[in-house]
């Protein structure tokens, strides 16, 4: 990871958002993963780095 990456920082808000995130997307396998980023991004008002962070590493399902 690199310095600027958003996991780097003690933004309590991403924390947040990426455990709500797992949470629901155990909860809701049937859900769109980029649905339930896009509500963590409005849920947690997070920055437009974070939410381009979040859309870059979870938006789409990895194989």
């Amino acid at each position: 990871m690199s310095e600027q990456s958003p996991l780097n920082c003690q933004s309590t808000k991403m924390k947040n958002a990426i455990t709500w995130m797992a949470e629901n997307l155990q909860n809701n396998p049937e859900k769109p993963r980029h649905t339930i980023v896009q509500d963590a991004e409005l849920r947690f008002d997070l920055t437009p780095l974070e939410c381009e962070f979040l859309n870059k590493h979870f938006a789409k399902a990895t194989a």
